[in-house]
C-alpha cells in the first residue's frame, strides 16, 4: 500500500514537470529499491547509483509525506543556489524552441556519440558559469542534464550516412607514418562506421534538459545529496604576448566528483594546461576531452597514474578522429594534476612544466620531453626518425617537442605517450604550478618561489598600512601572484603565449604569515652589525 500511494505521488509530481513516463520508472525503481532493502534508512549512495539526480527531488518530496527518514537524501537549497536558480528560470521560462538561436555556440558542427559528453559538459558548465552560477550547483545541474541526454533517442540527431573512401588522404598520411595505435578497448569500433550526430540538435536538447533540471529543483526548494569539494584557491593568468594566435587553453575543476557522479568518499580536483601548436584545435580538444575520458578509467580509484596514461591515449585517438574529418594537422603539450584524496598524481607530454613548492622550496615534478634529450633522440632514431637542429633541436626538422597530442604528421616521432608522477602530500606543501614553456623555457623553477614571495610582499593599491595584505581577498592575492609571474616571463625576454596557473595547497592565511616571518628575518639580518 506504501508503495502505491508512493507511485501515485510520483507519477502526480513528474506530471507537472512534463517527464512522467521516465520519471515513473524512476519512481518505481526507487521504491523496490527501498522495499528489498528491508529498512527504511536505506544507504543513499547505494540509490543514487541507480537512480538520477532529477528524481532524488521528486521523490523526496513523496518520501517525506510518508514519514521516511529524508534528512540524508535532500538537502534544503540555499539562497544563493535558489536566487541564481530564480535569475536563470526567468531568462530560460521556456524550452529552446528549434527556430531560436542558442544561447551559447556549439563546439563543434558534428560529433561523435563519444564528444558527446564532453561537448555538452563544456557547453553547460559555460553557459552557467556566463551567468553567476555557483561552482558546485553548476556541476550537479550539467551532471544531470547529460544523464537525460544519454537516456534519450539519439538516432534522432544522427547526420545522414554517406559513403567515405575506406581510407582518406589524410588516413593514408597517418597510415605511411604508422602514426597512431588504436587503444585495444576499441578495436572492435574500427571496423565499423563511426557515428556522427548534428551538434546544434543534441545541444539543444541538452540545454532544454538542463532547464528542466532547474525548474524541478527550483520548484521543490530542495537539491540531490552532494558533497562538497576541499577548496583550493586556484589562480591562472594567460597573454597571447606576441604571437599572432593564442593557442594555450587551460581548465581548473576543484567539482571533478560531482560533475562526474563519483562518490567514493574521496575528494579529487583536476588541473591542466594545454600549449597549442600549430593551431588550437588540439589544445581546444584536450580541455573538453581529456577530463571526461579520466573519469571514465576503471583504474581510476585504484591507480590515477595508469588511468591518466590511458585517458591521455585516448584522447589523442579520439582528436584523429577529429583530424582526419576536418583535416587538421596542429597539436599541443599538456600538463594535467589529478588532486586525490591525500595524494596527487601528474600526467604530461611535451615541455609544459609542474612545480610544486614546499616550505618555500622548488621541485620539479615533469621532466620535459625535448628530442635532443638522450632517451627522446634514442627512441626516435629507434623507429626510422630523425631530429636536426635549426634555431633549435626538431623532430624531422618540425617540431621542438617530442610528445604531443596530435601532430599525426609527425606520428610515431612525436609520440602521444605520457609520463606520470604521483605522491602522497603531507601537509607541508604550499602550491603547484603548471604553466606553458612561454613561461618555463625563460623562468627557471628555482625562480618560482621568490617570485610568489615579492609578489606576496607587494603593497596593496589601497591604503591599509602593514596589514593591507592580510586584509585582501583571496583572489585579489591570487591575481597578484600568477600577474607577477607573468610579468616575470615577459621581462625575461618570453614571445610565446603564456599561461600560468597556481594551486594553492596550505590556507593563504599561512603563507601570508610565513612571507610575513620570511620579510622580519631578512629586515634583522640587513640590520645586524656586519663582522
Amino acid at each position: 500500500m506504501e508503495k502505491k500511494r508512493l507511485l501515485e505521488n510520483g507519477s502526480q509530481s513528474n506530471t507537472d514537470s512534463d517527464n512522467s513516463a521516465d520519471s515513473l520508472t524512476d519512481v518505481k525503481l526507487l521504491c523496490d529499491l527501498l522495499e528489498a532493502s528491508g529498512k527504511r534508512n536505506v544507504s543513499i549512495h547505494h540509490l543514487m547509483d541507480h537512480v538520477n539526480l532529477n528524481m532524488f527531488v521528486i521523490v523526496g518530496q513523496n518520501l517525506k509525506q510518508q514519514n521516511f527518514p529524508v534528512r540524508s537524501l535532500l538537502i534544503p537549497m540555499d539562497e544563493e543556489t535558489r536566487s541564481f536558480l530564480r535569475r536563470f528560470l526567468d531568462e530560460f521560462p521556456t524550452a529552446l524552441e528549434e527556430d531560436r538561436s542558442l544561447p551559447i555556440t556549439p563546439l563543434s558542427c558534428k560529433i561523435t556519440l563519444e564528444e558527446m559528453h564532453g561537448e555538452s559538459l563544456a557547453l553547460g558548465l559555460s553557459l552557467l558559469a556566463e551567468r553567476g552560477a555557483p561552482a558546485v550547483l553548476s556541476a550537479l545541474l550539467c551532471q544531470a542534464a547529460l544523464s537525460h541526454l544519454l537516456q534519450a533517442d539519439l538516432s534522432l540527431f544522427y547526420c545522414p550516412q554517406k559513403e567515405e573512401p575506406k581510407v582518406s588522404f589524410f588516413g593514408r598520411l597517418l597510415c605511411c607514418t604508422c602514426c597512431l595505435q588504436k587503444p585495444e578497448a576499441d578495436q572492435e569500433e574500427e571496423e565499423q562506421t563511426q557515428v556522427l550526430l548534428h551538434s546544434e540538435a543534441v545541444q539543444r536538447f541538452f540545454l532544454n534538459k538542463l532547464i528542466d533540471v532547474a525548474l524541478a529543483w527550483h520548484q521543490n526548494s530542495f537539491l540531490p545529496p552532494l558533497t562538497v569539494p576541499q577548496f583550493r584557491l586556484c589562480s591562472v593568468q594567460f597573454i597571447k604576448n606576441r604571437r599572432t594566435e593564442m593557442e594555450d587553453m587551460h581548465l581548473a575543476l576543484a567539482e571533478f566528483n560531482q560533475l562526474f557522479g563519483i562518490r567514493d568518499g574521496v575528494d579529487r580536483a583536476y588541473y591542466a594546461v594545454f600549449d597549442g601548436h600549430g593551431g588550437v584545435h588540439a589544445a581546444n580538444y584536450c580541455v573538453t576531452h581529456l577530463h571526461v575520458a579520466l573519469s571514465k578509467q576503471e583504474t581510476l580509484q585504484s591507480d590515477a597514474a595508469a588511468a591518466f596514461k590511458a585517458a591521455l591515449r585516448h584522447t589523442d585517438y579520439m582528436f584523429r578522429g577529429k583530424a582526419e574529418r576536418e583535416s587538421l594537422i596542429d597539436g599541443t603539450t599538456a600538463v594535467a594534476l589529478l588532486i586525490h584524496g591525500q595524494e596527487l598524481t601528474v600526467a604530461w607530454l611535451g615541455d609544459s612544466q609542474a612545480v610544486l613548492v614546499r616550505n618555500g622550496q622548488a621541485e620539479k615534478l615533469t621532466e620535459p620531453h625535448k628530442p635532443e634529450t638522450e632517451e627522446e633522440r634514442q627512441r626516435i632514431e629507434d623507429i626510422g626518425g630523425y631530429i636536426t637542429y635549426s634555431d633549435c633541436w626538431r623532430v624531422k626538422g618540425i617540431l621542438a617537442t617530442s610528445r604531443a597530442i596530435g601532430d599525426f604528421d609527425l606520428k610515431p616521432y612525436v609520440s602521444g605517450d605520457a609520463d606520470c608522477l604521483t605522491m602522497r602530500l603531507s601537509g607541508d606543501e604550499d602550491y603547484i604550478l603548471l604553466a606553458s614553456d612561454g613561461f618555463s623555457d625563460v623562468v627557471k623553477p628555482s625562480m618560482v618561489p621568490n617570485l610568489v614571495l615579492e609578489a606576496l610582499q607587494q603593497p596593496d593599491d589601497s591604503e591599509g598600512g602593514e596589514d593591507s595584505l592580510l586584509q585582501q581577498s583571496e583572489e585579489n592575492i591570487g591575481f597578484k601572484v600568477t600577474d607577477h609571474l607573468v610579468r616575470a616571463a615577459l621581462k625575461a625576454g618570453s614571445t610565446d603565449n603564456i599561461t600560468v596557473m597556481v594551486v594553492f595547497l596550505r590556507p593563504l592565511d599561512q603563507l601570508l604569515c610565513q612571507t610575513s616571518q620570511a620579510t622580519e628575518e631578512d629586515s634583522t639580518s640587513q640590520d645586524a652589525p656586519q663582522q
